[in-house]
């Protein structure tokens, strides 16, 4: 590990990580190549001794400690401000690279011969299985896993594996703070591409990632989806400001009011079915809520990203799909099984 001159920074985010920041670290280490690469690692004011463990075990890593939990978004804003690489990679604290991982993505980057985001192959740590390559959308910007080896371009690639030049991160201004935690990921992708930037997965190397265990959930388990309330309730909510900021004029003014209405129902059949309110007070409602309360920073956002639209509409919608992905999951894994937990 080089700290003077980097090419690669890769950033960390870590809350709580004890059982998983190792084989992160580890695998960031073990990279094969010449590659001049610094860790840095933000710590959001975690509680189970992991930030002590780092510290006198990887002495080399940029420990950044907050005295309070501030989420994903102004973590890697605060890494990126720091970080000396020509290149990012943020990387989840539950995800862990293979060998050849940064090789693989500067090739690529180098192929390519201009800014782009890029991901590699996903894998779940469990059962190895492939999550994705990437993820296009739905029409209402519900992520659909990409499993074609053959298509590259994608609509937006998961943050625990998100690599991205330095210059392209400055000039889309990064993850907005306001965001917290969920969907940072696809904002940044969305708006890069409506500022004529690839997206694109690769189909080599890859990354193991213990899905649910940075954010509570999110995953199938013996063909159950189970997630958490706060995991949904962030998600829903950052989900429809990205459709705000993102989606083109001409399409915003009929899907956003058909999504609000969907989500409405949705979460008021969910209520009814598990006979619990919980669902729609806690998830669905603090949607409409949050479009409210941020409709200032929704409108300056939406503003810069399309002073700065370069891409036609088809072409941003290239690499959405028509079929709802809540109704496909439905009809293959039934009604999501939310635990109450705030972790």
């Amino acid at each position: 590990m080089i700290e003077s001159m980097p090419l690669v920074s890769v950033c960390i985010a870590n809350y709580n990580g004890m059982d998983v920041i190792d084989d992160c670290l580890q695998s960031v280490l073990a990279q094969v190549g010449d590659i001049a690469v610094e860790i840095l690692l933000h710590d959001d004011a975690s509680t189970d001794g992991s930030i002590d463990h780092i510290r006198n075990h990887y002495p080399d890593v940029v420990l950044m400690e907050s005295e309070s939990n501030v989420g994903f978004c102004i973590a890697n804003n605060r890494m990126a401000a720091r970080a000396k690489g020509k290149f990012l990679l943020l990387l989840n604290n539950d995800a862990a690279l293979y060998p050849d991982a940064l090789q693989a993505l500067l090739l690529e980057a180098g192929r390519l011969g201009q800014p782009a985001i890029l991901t590699i192959p996903q894998y779940d740590a469990t059962t190895g299985v492939l999550v994705d390559r990437g993820c296009l959308l739905d029409p209402f910007y519900n992520p659909v896993p990409n499993l074609d080896a053959h298509r590259a371009d994608v609509a937006m690639v998961i943050g625990a594996c998100l690599w991205i030049p330095k210059g392209l991160w400055d000039e889309l201004q990064g993850f907005p703070d306001w965001f917290g935690s969920i969907a940072e990921d696809m904002y940044l992708c969305c708006r890069a591409r409506l500022a004529g930037y690839a997206v694109r997965a690769l189909s080599v190397s890859g990354y193991r990632h213990w899905q649910g265990k940075s954010f509570g959930g999110g995953r199938v388990i013996e063909l159950r989806l189970f997630s958490s309330f706060r995991r949904r309730t962030l998600s829903e909510r950052n989900k429809s400001f990205v459709m705000a900021v993102s989606t083109p004029t001409v399409c915003i003014l009929f899907l956003l009011p058909l999504h609000l209405l969907l989500l409405l129902m949705e979460g008021t059949l969910l209520s009814v079915l598990n006979m619990e309110i919980a669902y729609l007070r806690r998830i669905y409602l603090p949607v409409f809520g949050g479009l409210v309360r941020e409709r200032s920073n929704l409108r300056k956002t939406r503003a810069a990203i399309f002073r700065t639209r370069t891409i036609a509409i088809g072409d941003y919608f290239s690499v959405f799909k028509l079929w709802p992905r809540k109704l496909v999951m439905l009809v293959r894994h039934g009604l999501p099984h939310l635990r109450s937990d705030t972790n």
